[in-house]
């Protein structure tokens, strides 16, 4: 039985998502463990404050909430920090937001399927202003000039090359079949969110590559950061003893620093995880 969830909750649920997430460690991201990638925890915590109020607007639709959002956070930070976050949780929030039908995931697949011309607008609006890193030359349906085709045709025409356009067109699979498995796995095993968060965010390190890293530096190196990922994540799965692990923890996530290597779709891909978890949790009244 669902019920209706108030815009405050999940404006909550938001910040409460992005500010766990920089309280694991990640390797090769920003977090509380160590900054890198010329961006601070300051500058996602703001991001996380300041972008709330519009992506948890009622009865906006999606297009807009992405491009509200990105806009109060570019006002504030001054640059882009969560583009991704924004793409992955704000079709998130208008399912929660919407009628109380079926479950989040049955009311997100009605979300998708509704996206139109007018979302994509405002999202391509949204990501010219935020000017992501390693987007570069489209043949097929890009940023840089006005779109002829609904938001989900584009994302489907971008899937190849973006996870996060992928999971728009298959109903957000990584999140609901591998991302929140993984996380409530850990939070029965561990207790601790900031332990869960980092199971998650290594299983889909581990899975898939990233695809940041795929669009900057190419497949061949986010094969091998998927490899490394794969031997931690196998190491923490079958660990009684987790702060032996923060060494290891702490040494990928220098090695990927000082290699460049972000793999920030990974960690997009968790805040939605975790945005997702308490939203499920609001609509049981949790």
């Amino acid at each position: 039985m669902t019920r209706p969830i108030a815009s405050q909750e999940v404006a909550q649920a938001f910040r409460d998502a992005c500010l766990a997430e920089l309280d694991a460690l990640k390797p090769g991201n920003v977090h509380r463990f160590a900054d890198d990638h010329r961006m601070s925890v300051t500058d996602f915590e703001t991001s996380a404050r300041v972008a709330a109020p519009a992506l948890a607007m009622p009865t906006i639709s999606v297009g807009v909430r992405i491009r509200l959002s990105v806009e109060a956070t570019l006002s504030i930070v001054g640059h882009n920090t969560n583009l991704g976050i924004i793409l992955l949780c704000a079709p998130l929030a208008a399912a929660a937001l919407g009628p109380a039908s079926g479950d989040l995931r049955k009311r997100l697949g009605s979300v998708l399927a509704g996206l139109d011309i007018e979302d994509a607008r405002n999202a391509y609006l949204a990501i010219r202003e935020a000017k992501p890193g390693g987007l570069g030359e489209v043949t097929r349906h890009g940023v840089e000039s006005e779109p002829e085709v609904t938001l989900l045709e584009a994302m489907e025409a971008a899937e190849d090359r973006d996870r996060i356009a992928w999971n728009y067109v298959h109903d957000f699979a990584d999140i609901f079949e591998l991302g929140l498995p993984r996380f409530e796995q850990a939070m029965a095993q561990w207790h601790s969110l900031s332990v869960a968060t980092t199971f998650a965010y290594l299983g889909f390190l581990a899975a898939v590559p990233d695809t940041l890293i795929v669009r900057k530096f190419g497949s061949a190196t986010a094969a091998e950061v998927l490899e490394e990922a794969r031997t931690l994540a196998a190491h923490l799965e079958s660990s009684a003893d987790l702060q032996a692990l923060e060494p290891k923890l702490m040494e990928f996530d220098r090695s990927l620093k000082l290699r460049g290597l972000n793999p920030g779709t990974s960690a997009d891909l968790t805040v939605a995880t975790l945005f997702s978890a308490s939203l499920q949790a609001l609509e049981i009244g949790g």
